[in-house]
């Protein structure tokens, strides 16, 4: 069966991410988003640090996706460059990996 893998963001409020994950799930690029607000971020920016308040967002999608969801978070982001960070799987349950497959196929739709 085809690796999973999940795409891990952040996002600057609640809604930005909201409007994308729902975007991109409903277009059948990820199976699942999960949004999880309250992350406070502290990162080099332009020759200093920065103190942010941002929104985690984790989509579940197959690896042959991964490059089109990037492109979709790309295309809605905010940020001029957008943490995107594709993270391979490991190991799933098989019903849950079947399940990911499945939700994302243009078949599907």
């Amino acid at each position: 069966m085809e690796p999973v893998v999940l795409v891990y963001t952040t996002w600057p409020s609640i809604v930005e991410a909201e409007q994308a994950g729902r975007a991109i799930v409903e277009q059948r690029l990820a199976a699942c988003v999960n949004i999880v607000p309250g992350m406070i971020s502290h990162y080099w920016w332009e020759g200093k640090v920065e103190r942010a308040e941002e929104v985690v967002m984790i989509f579940k999608t197959r690896a042959s996706l991964a490059g089109e969801v990037s492109a979709a978070v790309k295309e809605r982001h905010s940020y001029q460059t957008p943490s995107i960070m594709i993270l391979p799987v490991e190991n799933a349950d098989p019903a849950y990996h079947a399940w990911i497959v499945a939700e994302t196929s243009v078949t599907s739709a």
